[in-house]
């Protein structure tokens, strides 16, 4: 079977929410099935705009408010957070998938923070357990009491702070809640449900789960892909997996046409055609993404389907940066169509919009300039910010892709 490019990316799109309507509600159980759906959430603390989890789920659902997350976290227990490629909040039947990573990370870590940390870090593990233990959760400020404080920088941590860390990375801590940002620990008994914290997977169990749920949220992909998506297994594993699926009959070689128009193999389940054929009408709104969207995290696959080479440019020296600090691609049904540089100024309530980069050939018409323009008074509503401000030079010449 081929899947042609524009149905590959409206089936890759719709795996991760980015086709539906925007309208209903965000809260609560509604809310949590949105998270599960697209399968997590990544954390990040910039708020040019809006933090990037918030990003996330705003581009699904206009009704979204950062207020509604908190409680799904802290008081529901319907997420829990961790590391996927990145620190995340993941949905809480996942949980016990994340103890294979614990037992992993323990092994794997070891050399690296031994190199990478200051001494003496291990030296605290009972220290803070048994403080958590006596006298409930702590952050990183509430530990390390006497030892030198470093730069900040990760590499400088000291080393109650370097132990809370690998405590939380190995599953002996959990994250109860986020004051300021800053994450508070507490026992993972105390933060995880019984019937998760309990739970066992075997190996296998846990192989079937991270390749079937890694093909089902990205709609195909070969194995390198799906070993990626949760960064759980290694790529032996997955093909492991598939040859078993193959011989079952439940899963089959495809090809896939790529914005270059090339042809790349890939696997899909056995019922693609029945997926395809269910797929809703080619949306032609216009969404605003964060740059660490689930659909975007994969920077080599993005550039694969959509012919759309996304940097971020936050760690890039200023004169050396092609777009800016923290740029926003722009979706517009199923293809990426630019790019746009927007700051929320609270100081003033105004959204500035800095620039806008449409992609090599994309005419910005005076109907794609309106919706871009509705949009991005929507989401100076989701930013708190009463009006938007545009440079007078804000609509650029679109720029060939750096590679």
């Amino acid at each position: 079977m081929h899947l042609p490019n524009a149905t590959a990316r409206h089936l890759f799109l719709q795996r991760h929410a980015l086709t539906d309507p925007r309208s209903g509600p965000a809260r609560f159980s509604d809310l949590a099935a949105l998270i599960d759906r697209i399968g997590f959430v990544q954390v990040d603390s910039i708020t040019t705009v809006e933090r990037a989890h918030h990003m996330i789920l705003w581009a699904r659902r206009h009704s979204y408010r950062p207020a509604a997350l908190k409680p799904l976290l802290e008081r529901d227990r319907a997420l829990f957070e961790h590391w996927t490629h990145d620190a995340s909040l993941v949905p809480m039947a996942l949980f016990p998938q994340w103890k294979h990573r614990f037992a992993r990370d323990a092994t794997r870590l070891h050399a690296n923070w031994q190199r990478w940390f200051r001494d003496g870090y291990t030296a605290q593990f009972d220290t803070i357990l048994n403080r958590i233990a006596a006298h409930g959760p702590v952050s990183s400020s509430d530990v390390g009491e006497g030892e030198a404080r470093g730069t900040g920088g990760w590499w400088d941590w000291h080393p109650s702070k370097t132990a809370l860390e690998w405590l939380w990375r190995t599953g002996q801590i959990a994250v109860t809640r986020r004051d300021a940002f800053r994450k508070v620990y507490d026992l993972t008994e105390n933060v995880i449900p019984p019937e998760y914290y309990r739970a066992e997977t075997s190996r296998e169990q846990h192989r079937d789960w991270a390749c079937a749920s890694a093909l089902a949220n990205l709609g195909f992909a070969d194995e390198s892909e799906i070993a990626r998506y949760w960064h759980a297994i290694d790529k032996a594993a997955v093909q492991d997996w598939v040859r078993g699926e193959i011989g079952q009959g439940r899963l089959i070689r495809i090809t896939v046409e790529q914005a270059d128009g090339t042809h790349r193999p890939a696997l899909a389940r056995a019922d693609l055609t029945e997926s395809v054929q269910a797929l809703p009408d080619t949306p032609n709104g216009l969404r605003i993404l964060s740059p660490f969207d689930p659909a975007l995290r994969d920077r080599a696959r993005v550039e694969r389907l959509f012919g759309f080479h996304y940097r971020i440019e936050v760690f890039v020296p200023e004169p050396k940066r092609r777009y800016g600090y923290y740029v926003f691609p722009v979706l517009e049904g199923t293809r990426l169509i630019g790019r746009i540089d927007a700051k929320a100024d609270r100081t003033s309530a105004t959204l500035r919009i800095r620039a806008y980069w449409p992609e090599p050939g994309i005419r910005m018409t005076k109907a794609r300039q309106a919706k871009l323009a509705r949009e991005l008074d929507r989401l100076a509503i989701f930013a708190n910010c009463t009006t938007c401000d545009y440079a007078a030079d804000w609509q650029r010449t679109p720029l060939s892709p750096a590679r």
